[in-house]
């Protein structure tokens, strides 16, 4: 048995686009009966335009299409969320993102998905920065990628006899430390987490 989605007046259901791989929100779209249909069959994303009145298939000019991995229904079966691979930025400004900007139309990076997404961003500006005294971060990538690659190898050691001989504490502060450095690292070699994440995803198909 189906469940039966709640459409609104005008036989629309709000649909929030996530990235499958990153967890982040991308945007907030509409759909009608027959765009989630399209949706379910093309496996890509299918919208209803509520300005131009019309169906929209996402990324149909630009390329940029969201291939679906998933679609779940809230508890009131009145919203979707649509779990999806993005081929390119989402928002039709460029940017990875619709939600990019603040209360006052400032800025913003894109919506952090796990605090790891806010670390990666913070190191991101320390690196743009190139401050050698702003920070730990500055000072650690102005030091050279041998120095940061040794950071990482002295901190997997470091975690590695936490884990063998010594209490969880330290082994969660090792582990920190841990991730920080390797973070730091893929910055210099300009790497991000999404590129890990999406070659562990890679593996997991095999």
């Amino acid at each position: 048995m189906s469940l039966e989605l709640r459409f609104d007046e005008r036989g629309l259901i709000p649909a929030i686009i996530q990235d499958a791989l990153t967890g982040r929100v991308l945007m907030l779209g509409w759909m009608n009966a027959e765009a989630l249909r399209l949706t379910q069959s093309s496996g890509e994303v299918w919208f209803w335009s509520r300005s131009r009145n019309a169906l929209w298939h996402k990324g149909e000019t630009s390329g940029n299409v969201l291939e679906v991995r998933e679609i779940r229904a809230d508890c009131d079966a009145d919203c979707l969320l649509v779990r999806a691979d993005p081929a390119g930025p989402t928002c039709h400004t460029g940017r990875e993102s619709c939600f990019w900007q603040d209360l006052q139309g400032g800025a913003l990076p894109p919506p952090a998905a796990t605090f790891l997404d806010t670390l990666e961003a913070v190191i991101a500006l320390r690196k743009a920065a190139a401050l050698p005294d702003e920070s730990y971060t500055a000072r650690l990538i102005n030091a050279g990628l041998l120095r940061v690659a040794q950071k990482v190898g002295e901190e997997g050691v470091e975690v590695a006899l936490a884990g063998a001989a010594q209490d969880a504490e330290r082994l969660l502060d090792e582990s920190a430390d841990l991730v920080y450095h390797l973070l730091v690292l893929l910055s210099v070699r300009g790497l991000s987490l999404r590129d890990v994440l999406a070659r562990l995803a890679q593996r997991h198909q095999r």
